[in-house]
C-alpha cells in the first residue's frame, strides 16, 4: 500500500465525503453556510470543482472522462436545484461555468503532472 495511492475504497470513500461537502455547501439554506466563505463567489464555485476534480481523478485514474462529465452534471444540476428548492438559494448559470472552469483546471493540473517524464499511474 502507498500513501499516494491507498486501497481504492478509500480513495472513492474520500472523494464521496469530498462530493457531499460540496453538495451540502451548494445547497444548505443561506444562513447555515458558515461565514469564512468570503472570496469572490464565482472563485469559490471555480476552487470547489477544481478540487473535487483533484480528488476525483486520485479516487478514480483511469475514468477521466466519465469523471469530467459526473461532474459537469453536478454542476449543472446543484444550480438547477438552487433555482427550485426555495431555501434562499438562487441559482446561476454563470456559477455552473465557474464549476465547469473549476474542472477543466483539475484536470489540465492532472494531465500536466502525468506527462511528467518517470511517473507511472495506476
Amino acid at each position: 500500500m502507498s500513501l499516494i495511492f491507498p486501497p481504492a475504497p478509500v480513495r472513492i470513500t474520500l472523494f464521496a465525503l469530498a462530493c457531499a461537502l460540496i453538495a451540502w455547501l451548494s445547497l444548505a439554506p443561506g444562513e447555515d453556510l458558515p461565514q469564512a466563505l468570503t472570496f469572490w463567489d464565482k472563485a469559490e464555485h471555480a476552487t470547489a470543482y477544481l478540487g473535487l476534480s483533484l480528488v476525483g481523478a486520485w479516487a478514480f485514474p483511469n475514468r477521466l472522462g466519465r469523471l469530467a462529465l459526473g461532474l459537469f452534471l453536478a454542476g449543472i444540476g446543484v444550480e438547477v436545484l438552487q433555482s427550485v428548492m426555495g431555501l434562499g438559494r438562487q441559482g446561476d448559470p454563470v456559477d455552473a461555468v465557474a464549476n465547469s472552469v473549476g474542472i477543466a483546471a483539475g484536470l489540465g493540473v492532472v494531465w500536466a503532472v502525468r506527462r511528467l517524464p518517470g511517473l507511472r499511474v495506476r
